[in-house]
């Protein structure tokens, strides 16, 4: 289940989510999947635009791609607006983020709430850069759309709720966004073959928005029922 969602580029919003959330109903086909469209009110908080890339790349004088989001989707910070512009290198290190104290991974980096554009690279590649002229292209389109998650109730003998929450919106990193759906995936499916005192809810939401999204909805049913 790990080796399936991992490749699969994921954000706050958008068919990278709907993708995974496909997937983990697979496991659990009670699972429902719910949706609420760009513009709408939560809270203090407004649902964002979808984000959707087909395409990202840094290329060298010689055509040669530095970096690729089609080899690792972290190489393109989340949200990125289109691009297309050769650029020195000085002014590339602008676009680029790396993590300077792990000089080896490439980190994830988003610009959910302002527009901007980006690239995400390891410190030892940024640095093995040469001078000379850059092509950076992102091919990416916000659009009007939905914000997806899914909801599962397991119910037991009592209507008091456990709640299990998890994230759905990173892409490719182990620790976050998918040991959570996936070790869930599988708390449920166990817990489906007990006899439950207590009901159990799972929840999952693209951080942040979704949690707040999911919060605005429910907030009176889950003051009540859980514990």
């Amino acid at each position: 289940l790990v080796e399936r969602l991992f490749p699969i580029g994921r954000s706050l919003t958008g068919q990278g989510v709907r993708d995974s959330l496909s997937i983990l109903k697979e496991q659990i086909p009670e699972l429902e999947i719910c949706e609420v469209p760009s513009g709408q009110q939560v809270f203090d908080w407004t649902i964002p635009q979808e984000w959707e890339i087909t395409e990202g790349y840094i290329e060298d004088e010689q055509g040669n791609r530095v970096i690729d989001y089609a080899v690792n989707n972290l190489h393109v910070m989340g949200y990125s607006q289109p691009l297309d512009k050769y650029v020195e290198l000085e002014e590339l290190y602008q676009y680029i983020r790396v993590e300077e104290n792990q000089p080896e991974v490439i980190p994830y980096v988003t610009s959910y709430y302002a527009p901007r554009s980006g690239f995400c690279m390891s410190k030892n590649q940024r640095d093995s850069l040469k001078p000379g002229k850059y092509h950076m292209v992102i091919k990416s389109r916000l659009f009007d759309g939905v914000l997806n998650y899914a909801e599962l109730l397991l119910p037991g003998k009592s209507n008091k709720e456990v709640l299990l929450s998890t994230y759905i919106c990173h892409p490719s990193m182990a620790n976050n966004e998918l040991s959570g759906p996936v070790l869930a995936t599988q708390l449920v499916r166990w817990l489906k073959g007990m006899d439950r005192q207590l009901s159990y809810r799972l929840v999952i939401v693209p951080e942040t928005i979704g949690s707040i999204t999911y919060l605005s909805k429910n907030l009176a049913r889950l003051k009540e029922n859980v514990i």
